[in-house]
């Protein structure tokens, strides 16, 4: 028998990239905060982050790689916010990603500040500490440890949360950069506009709620976020897959906001319009070349939109509902080449607290102007099918704290 390419792939969320790694070749050994049905149905094991030995998430997530087979490892979200997990686990398998001491020091805003600002790219004023700060709203408090936007909230003065640092607020338009970083070099790979706080979605305020993808870059703007990639593959050396998050505030200015130095949840989207695999090309951008067995995504041209959707109340999945969203994927899948409609799917029994994530849903149009329309139609069908059964709220937990 062959030997199998493990790859381990740890996070908050980690179907779009286990899912892609499957189709590359990989055996896929995988763990979240979710396990949900379509990452069990391509992993050759998922394990769910909160189930393991007791121990609490993200150490659980340490015990769940010691119970996997030998091979590589790669993260996605919520790990960049513990670069000691990831020290640990670099020292015992091969890391497929940005080590804790890149992590630190481009998470580090006074660090970024300088170096952005050096190549001559805006960064929003960030603080540790709220010492004299206007208290009216123009500055946001953001957890140190927060994912997806979940948790920050205008800063009106009180008690200073711990862990948080204090941004001034930009007003304008989110966008999310992906760069291909190696080598020292980098390569801007897409561009999408970020969905943030919509109510169709019922997302929080500053909530991470989906993306719509884009036409390319026009050349002023290219030569810009060319000049931000070399920063973050030169003066920080990262490698991979790189997402940054981006404020447009209406002057043609573009504002990095955050660096997320791994895959993020906007780089599927052009994956799928463009076949190329968001997985393979994180994995080769770290020295990791394919198995043998690796296929090329299909393709289904055109843009792309996707939206999480959260839950409006405390619901419950029952079998029924299951077995809705099961379908609703696949019957996407006969229109777009086989690429789901619904992903990121509960299984029956799954209770989700209000303000939790429920399902990650897909639309393809023309332009992304048609994607969106089309994205907010199905959202609201896949809204309506979930919330359609009354739910006793006694038996609905409290959920995970992190986001898709």
């Amino acid at each position: 028998m062959p030997t199998p390419h493990n790859l381990v792939i740890l996070g908050g969320s980690v179907r779009s990239v286990a899912s892609s790694a499957a189709r590359a070749g990989w055996s896929v050994h995988a763990a979240d905060l979710f396990r949900d049905t379509d990452l069990v149905a391509v992993a050759t094991r998922a394990l769910r982050a909160t189930t393991i030995r007791r121990d609490p998430y993200p150490e659980s997530l340490h015990t769940a790689a010691a119970m996997f087979p030998r091979g590589p490892w790669c993260y996605t979200g919520g790990l960049e916010n513990h670069p000691d997990l990831i020290d640990r686990l670099a020292a015992v398998r091969p890391l497929a990603g940005n080590g804790a001491a890149a992590v630190r020091a481009v998470r580090d805003h006074g660090r970024l500040a300088a170096a952005l600002a050096s190549a001559g790219i805006p960064y929003p004023p960030t603080f540790d500490s709220p010492r004299g700060l206007p208290s009216d709203g123009s500055f946001l408090v953001k957890p140190r440890r927060s994912v997806g936007g979940r948790g920050i909230v205008p800063w009106h003065g009180g008690r200073p949360p711990r862990e948080s640092v204090w941004q001034a607020r930009l007003r304008g338009r989110s966008w999310s950069a992906a760069f291909v970083c190696t080598g020292g070099r980098a390569r801007l790979d897409s561009f999408v506009r970020q969905l943030v706080g919509l109510r169709w979605c019922h997302a929080g305020p500053f909530a991470f709620c989906g993306a719509v993808e884009m036409p390319a870059a026009g050349a002023a703007l290219q030569r810009r976020l060319e000049r931000l990639g070399e920063v973050l593959a030169g003066e920080f050396g990262l490698v991979g897959l790189v997402g940054v998050d981006l404020v447009d505030t209406g002057r043609d200015e573009l504002h990095v906001v955050e660096v997320n130095p791994r895959p993020t949840a906007s780089m599927e989207l052009a994956e799928r319009s463009r076949g190329r695999s968001l997985a393979a090309t994180h994995l080769a951008a770290c020295g990791l070349p394919c198995p043998p067995a690796a296929r090329a995504p299909a393709v289904a041209a055109g843009f792309w939109a996707k939206s999480v959707l959260f839950a409006p109340r405390p619901l419950v999945i029952d079998e029924p509902t299951a077995a809705w969203l099961d379908a609703a994927a696949k019957r996407g899948g006969l229109r777009d080449a086989g690429w789901p409609a619904v992903a990121d799917l509960p299984e029956a029994g799954t209770a989700l607290a209000a303000g939790r994530p429920v399902v990650t849903i897909f639309a393809r149009g023309r332009t992304p102007t048609a994607a969106r329309r089309g994205l907010r139609r199905r959202t609201a069908a896949v809204l309506e099918a979930v919330c359609s059964r009354p739910v006793s709220a006694g038996r609905v937990s409290a959920g995970e704290t992190a986001g898709r």
